[in-house]
């Protein structure tokens, strides 16, 4: 049987150092190259065969786990945060991390996270760019209330962004010089590009044959809609991946750390370790989900009666995973258990 050899990459922007060991743990090479498509291809023809390799998890990682993959025997990707626990040391450079993530893999003791397909993380990016859009709007919406403010202008809060209202504002307020007027003209067709532009990029994922099927399921659920659908298939990937509920709510960032010794126990606030994406986005529909669905809405007055109003949104929010997982699961619409029963008996 031929021996397997273990490298180990340290990626940057600009180089990736490397080290090669056999099963053994002896160093056949080692060293860095450029972070290019070609410097690649000629590295791996210098690698002894077969390999495996795995790197840690970065901005960057992306795109040279792709090019790498076809040609290694297998390829990981490292939790950063669990792998600087293990590797942590008084000496750090590129080359020692390169040789101590080689080691974690020769040894099999590697922690792995999840990398999805590359097709998914190809709409996944363009989900997160649609993020970006939302949020330059907002800010150009509150530039423009800040103009107005600035100027003592009175608005209508609940009608400046209308159109009609909007240019009737500029028309008849005598208060808005030439000068107010231009600024505000060039925020307002801001905003509505932007709009524009982030309806296209959710129609285009909507309509995309990858995901159209999954997102009609989860839209079956009471108080989710196409964008909570979205960010659910694209950044959860594959939900088979979770072993129970309680480990998507934590990936979720919907629960609290927990820290113990002894008979202490202390729960933190929510965790910091989380997709922030999810988290957002479920804790934005947790908030409209009450008034959609009748077993959330009970569900919030019960915990909100224990506690605070954020106490039953996270509630509702955690029962919406719940949900997500189930129709994710079993591939089929969202059913309510009461009528499943009603149409079994």
């Amino acid at each position: 049987m031929q021996s397997m050899y273990y490298i180990g990459l340290d990626v940057h922007k600009r180089t990736i150092s490397y080290c090669v060991k056999d099963g053994s743990g002896k160093i056949h090479a080692e060293g860095m190259i450029p972070a290019t498509r070609f410097d690649l291809d000629r590295w791996m023809k210098t690698l002894p065969q077969p390999w495996t390799a795995a790197m840690e998890a970065t901005v960057f990682t992306g795109w040279i786990y792709d090019h790498l993959l076809p040609h290694a025997a297998a390829l990981k990707v490292a939790h950063p945060l669990m792998l600087r626990a293990i590797a942590a040391a008084k000496k750090k450079n590129d080359r020692i991390d390169a040789n101590k993530i080689c080691d974690c893999l020769r040894c099999d003791f590697l922690p792995e996270c999840y990398m999805a397909s590359t097709a998914i993380r190809e709409r996944r990016r363009t989900l997160r760019y649609r993020n970006l859009l939302v949020r330059q709007m907002v800010q150009m919406k509150n530039k423009i209330s800040g103009l107005l403010m600035e100027a003592g202008v009175s608005y209508n809060k609940q009608r400046l962004h209308k159109a009609c209202y909007f240019r009737e504002l500029l028309a008849t307020n005598p208060d808005i010089d030439e000068g107010l007027c231009a600024l505000l003209r060039v925020c307002r067709e801001t905003v509505v590009r932007l709009q524009k532009t982030e309806s296209a990029v959710v129609r285009s994922l909507e309509r995309d044959a990858l995901l159209v099927e999954r997102v009609e399921r989860l839209m079956s659920i009471p108080a989710v809609g196409p964008i909570t659908a979205l960010t659910w298939a694209l950044e959860i990937g594959d939900v088979q991946r979770f072993s129970s509920i309680k480990k998507a709510i934590s990936y979720c960032g919907l629960c609290g750390a927990e820290k113990s010794s002894g008979p202490t126990v202390q729960r933190t606030p929510l965790s910091k370790q989380r997709n922030k994406h999810l988290q957002t986005t479920l804790i934005e529909a947790a908030k409209m989900a009450p008034r959609n669905s009748p077993d959330l809405a009970m569900l919030y007055d019960r915990e909100k009666q224990k506690g605070n109003a954020n106490r039953a949104t996270l509630a509702v929010a955690r029962k919406l995973v719940a949900y997500l997982v189930a129709v994710d699961r079993r591939q089929k619409e969202f059913l309510v258990v009461e009528k499943e029963n009603c149409a079994a008996a």
